[in-house]
């Protein structure tokens, strides 16, 4: 593992990243937010399934 080989591969990304625009980030928390949403939607529809069926919690 080459230490220094890391460190400055970590250093030239730090320098091209940038902070993203007002529209870019709102579109990104949107995605973001309809995925966890769809997942948390997922769970409760499976949880619901398994409370009706005969031998669930």
């Amino acid at each position: 593992m080459d230490v220094k080989y890391d460190l400055a591969s970590y250093v030239r990304v730090l320098k091209m990243a940038s902070t993203p625009s007002w529209n870019e980030f709102s579109q990104v928390s949107k995605v973001a937010g309809a995925g966890v949403f769809l997942v948390g939607l997922l769970g409760f529809i499976i949880f619901a399934v398994m409370t009706f069926i005969p031998g669930g919690p």
